[in-house]
């Protein structure tokens, strides 16, 4: 009896030891497990991967496929355009110029569209809404006057003046307010005259070729995609052009090399009072301006001259040029701490030994403005200073700038940064003069056009660049407020987009440039540096020396109730 108790009692202590077990197993696999995996597992909140994609590819026109059948909806999406620009143009006749041949009675719409080619797998489509309608009283009062300038003015006050639209005045032929020889008059707004023609494929050819100017140009679209897309070659102007920023500082900088004798006085501030805050406040749509000035001295540029002795004078070659800067700019001390772009307007004086000084053009001319602009970065103009009259003269000598003469070129290297040089148009084009404002309403709506194209595309690249990084290396956290700004970074695009496709620039470049902050506070929000986070090889090599020896009692458990069990079958079997 005693043997069946003592018996009874071990089998016992082994079922307890069992359960023990096997409850330290399931514990284990069943909490222990899946807690460990859940709180070292990596945050990646959820991105609209899908729409990144997608980003910037739309239909050609959804008009042309649904009028062109199924073989022109597959060349549209063989061919996909990435933007479509609508502008919205207002084709108004004066009495006495509507055309013979118009082939409905006014008012009526029509479209034009035009494909502008980027590259071999991307195109844009501009599409201009034309609606063509008569004067009403007081436009035909408006242009009841003696000059088209009074005209363009007087008309400024009846016209739509949204960004992006036009309006085109059709005059008759013997219209006082156009110059003979002159068949069109683009004004400092959004507004231009046209000469009218018998027929109205000659109108609108004439139409065609102010619209293109006034609005947007294959150039300048190609110019803003050129660094964004694939096979992109950028052109003289994309290479010019400043990329479009949230903010630009500009610097005016006195270099006088030789102080001892020259005693330089100008007056800058006046001068960026009258010449520059006028552009300022006129692309302060575009972006964020900061002006500031400064004084060097001993600033050489770092080129010896070339003395020449038919002219006595010194000469700078067009091919020394691009060494000048680099000397000149370790001393302007600017860029480094600036977080925008900045221009660089440099006035030279040139030393008492290698005055007077002059620019030499590729085909050894001498440049009329004596200065050289650089694509990106600025200006550098040089100013000579005359020799005194008395060879005894004191030193040093005492200079007052010119300071209307430096503007004028400085605001003219100013546009060229910004792309805002204009076409070469036929000669019977005439183009107003925009005044102090420096830039006509047009040439805004069209920086606007390019800027708004250019933030749409560096979205579309930096968020794939983003996808692209975040896919690549998986143990790198996307937390909330990042996937938030990607998300809001997309919704701007495709609002930008759509704003495109209606005509609505304002709105469109506003929602392009919130998309670029979003975008760019994404990809360089600090969290998503990888090498703040274990890789997984690592993650497994800190745990499973804290797990193995909790693992391994409870393994060698398992398998002694195993092998128990299998014995205690074997005899059953044999039976």
């Amino acid at each position: 009896m005693a043997a069946a108790a003592a018996l009874a009692a071990d089998e016992a202590e082994r079922a307890r030891g069992r359960r023990a077990a096997l409850s330290f197993a399931a514990i284990a696999v069943v909490l222990g497990l899946p807690l460990w995996w859940r709180t070292t597992e990596t945050y990646r909140a959820a991105l609209p991967y899908a729409d990144i994609a997608g980003l910037g590819r739309l239909p050609v026109s959804e008009r042309r496929e649904r009028g062109s059948g199924a073989g022109a909806a597959a060349r549209a999406d063989a061919a996909a355009a990435q933007f479509q620009l609508s502008v919205p143009v207002a084709v108004v006749f004066a009495p006495g110029s509507v055309p013979r041949d118009l082939p409905r009675p006014l008012p009526f719409r029509d479209v034009q569209e035009m494909e502008i080619p980027v590259n071999v797998r991307t195109s844009v489509m501009s599409c201009y809404e034309m609606l063509y309608r008569s004067t009403t009283a007081q436009e035909e009062a408006a242009l009841d006057v003696a000059t088209a300038q009074e005209a363009d003015a007087a008309l400024h006050l009846l016209q739509d003046t949204s960004l992006g639209s036009l309006t085109m005045y059709v005059v008759p032929e013997t219209s006082p307010l156009l110059p003979q020889g002159i068949n069109a008059y683009v004004g400092k707004h959004r507004s231009a005259l046209v000469r009218a023609v018998g027929t109205l494929p000659a109108l609108r050819s004439r139409l065609q070729q102010l619209t293109q100017v006034m609005s947007f140009t294959a150039s300048s679209i190609t110019a803003a995609l050129s660094d964004r897309v694939p096979d992109g070659q950028p052109g003289p102007d994309a290479r010019r052009n400043l990329k479009s920023s949230l903010g630009y500082e500009i610097t005016f900088s006195l270099l006088n090399p030789d102080p001892k004798s020259h005693d330089v006085s100008w007056d800058i501030e006046d001068a960026v009072n009258r010449y520059v805050h006028p552009v300022l406040d006129k692309l302060s749509l575009v972006a964020n301006f900061s002006v500031d000035s400064q004084i060097l001295y001993y600033a050489v540029l770092g080129v010896t001259p070339r003395y020449d002795k038919e002219s006595s004078s010194f000469l700078l070659s067009a091919h020394s040029l691009p060494h000048v800067i680099n000397p000149v700019e370790a001393r302007l001390g600017s860029s480094a701490a600036s977080l925008y772009p900045v221009l660089n307007f440099l006035l030279y004086i040139p030393e008492r030994s290698h005055s007077p000084l002059y620019i030499q053009d590729k085909d050894g001319a001498p440049v009329s403005t004596n200065a050289f602009h650089s694509p990106r970065w600025g200006g550098i103009v040089v100013y000579n200073v005359e020799a005194p009259a008395a060879p005894q003269a004191s030193l040093p000598l005492h200079v007052d700038v010119d300071m209307v003469r430096v503007m004028e070129v400085f605001l003219a290297q100013l546009r060229l940064l910004f792309g805002l040089s204009r076409e070469e148009l036929p000669p019977e084009f005439l183009l107003e003069s925009p005044g102090n404002e420096g830039l006509a309403d047009w040439e805004l709506d069209r920086l606007l056009w390019a800027h708004t194209v250019e933030n749409i595309a560096t979205v579309s690249t930096t968020l794939t660049s983003l996808a692209q990084l975040l896919d690549k290396i998986g143990n790198i956290v996307i937390k909330d407020d990042v996937a938030s700004e990607v998300y809001r970074a997309v919704a701007s695009a495709q609002s930008a987009m759509d704003k495109l496709a209606t005509g609505h620039l304002h709105p469109a470049f506003q929602a392009s440039k919130e998309a670029a902050t979003s975008s760019e506070r994404a990809f360089f929000d600090p969290s998503l540096l990888h090498l703040l986070y274990f890789p997984d090889d690592q993650k497994f090599a800190i745990y499973i020396p804290l797990f193995l020896p909790m693992a391994v009692p409870i393994l060698l458990s398992l398998a002694k109730i195993i092998r128990e069990t299998r014995q205690k079958k074997e005899p059953t079997k044999m039976d």
